[in-house]
């Protein structure tokens, strides 16, 4: 028999946001500090709590509004308010430039938290649930970031000046509250004959996160922002496949392939091999004097027409024995 949950069991994806909360809050207080790599880490580790909490929740079948309430919470002041001050705190203010930014993105992150929480319960179609709308609140609050993890690594220059850091907070507080698709990995399934590459790949993504930490958050937020006219495309592709929707990817290529196939006016061939050798599957003309011919004779033209192919070759019809 299959023992009732235990309310601390419940409790678990709750404890979860509020140490992502106190993970984002730790930031500001690194960087008030000027501890600026603890700061770029505590805000990683709140990216890596959001992402479970949700998950635990759905296993244990302990969702609950108050937990979707505090989740939203979190995510405001670990990936709003904590980037913003933390970006404020390291470029300092000139006339009231920065601190106009840093406000910007906060109030961004919050309008696009709750026009998450309001697209919940909106009526979406399937292809919809593999995007998110914008870019999501923990992979922006780390984009945010990118300026001050470059200057941390490779030191000053011209991705660490005034003007270059607050315009790119202003960028990345647009692509917040924008309606620009990007990729959920949420709905990413792997299919079973590719666990033992993905596990080599996890063990080389760890092996680059202890060695190279900065690096590879770096390069993983430079792939995250190239991944995006990728999923652009895709969902505009979607959008316009129906019979794709809910499919494996593996179909949803050979569709691809059908319908480019389909644009350049070729047939796939029936056999592999034939005579000997691969057939092609490209529709050839028919030649202009068999037309005529057949026009010329419509009744018995087939035999004639048959006729003066042989004869045009040079050849002669054997006969039936």
């Amino acid at each position: 028999m299959v023992r009732a949950m235990t309310p601390s069991v419940r409790l678990l994806p709750n404890a979860i946001t509020v140490l992502a909360l106190c993970a984002g809050l730790s930031a500001v207080q690194f960087a008030l500090h000027h501890q600026y790599t603890l700061a770029i880490g505590a805000i990683g580790v709140a990216a890596v709590l959001d992402s479970l909490d949700g998950r635990i929740a759905r296993l244990l079948d302990a969702t609950s509004k108050m937990g979707a309430e505090l989740d939203s919470l979190s995510d405001a002041v670990s990936f709003g308010v904590a980037p913003a001050l933390v970006i404020y705190v390291w470029r300092g203010d000139i006339q009231g430039i920065g601190w106009i930014a840093s406000l910007v993105f906060a109030v961004c992150m919050v309008l696009r938290l709750a026009r998450f929480n309001t697209l919940l319960d909106v009526e979406k179609p399937p292809y919809a649930k593999e995007f998110f709308v914008g870019v999501p609140a923990p992979a922006g609050g780390l984009l945010a970031l990118l300026p001050l993890i470059a200057t941390i690594e490779w030191g000053e220059g011209w991705w660490s000046t005034r003007p270059v850091v607050w315009l790119w907070t202003v960028a990345i507080a647009l692509l917040l509250i924008s309606r620009i698709p990007t990729l959920s990995l949420k709905t990413v399934k792997a299919p079973a004959k590719a666990a033992a590459p993905l596990l080599v790949v996890v063990c080389l993504l760890a092996a680059a996160i202890i060695q190279y930490p900065l690096v590879a958050l770096a390069a993983a937020l430079v792939l995250y922002l190239v991944h995006i006219p990728y999923a652009v495309r895709r969902y505009q592709w979607l959008a316009g496949h129906p019979e794709a929707w809910g499919v494996p990817l593996s179909e949803r290529r050979a569709i691809r392939r059908a319908r480019g196939t389909g644009r350049i006016r070729l047939r796939r061939p029936r056999f592999p091999r034939v005579a000997g050798g691969a057939r092609l599957g490209v529709r050839l003309p028919r030649p202009e004097h068999v037309v005529r011919s057949r026009r010329a004779y419509p009744a018995d033209g087939g035999d004639r027409t048959r006729r003066r192919s042989w004869r045009r070759m040079g050849l002669r019809r054997g006969g039936n024995r």
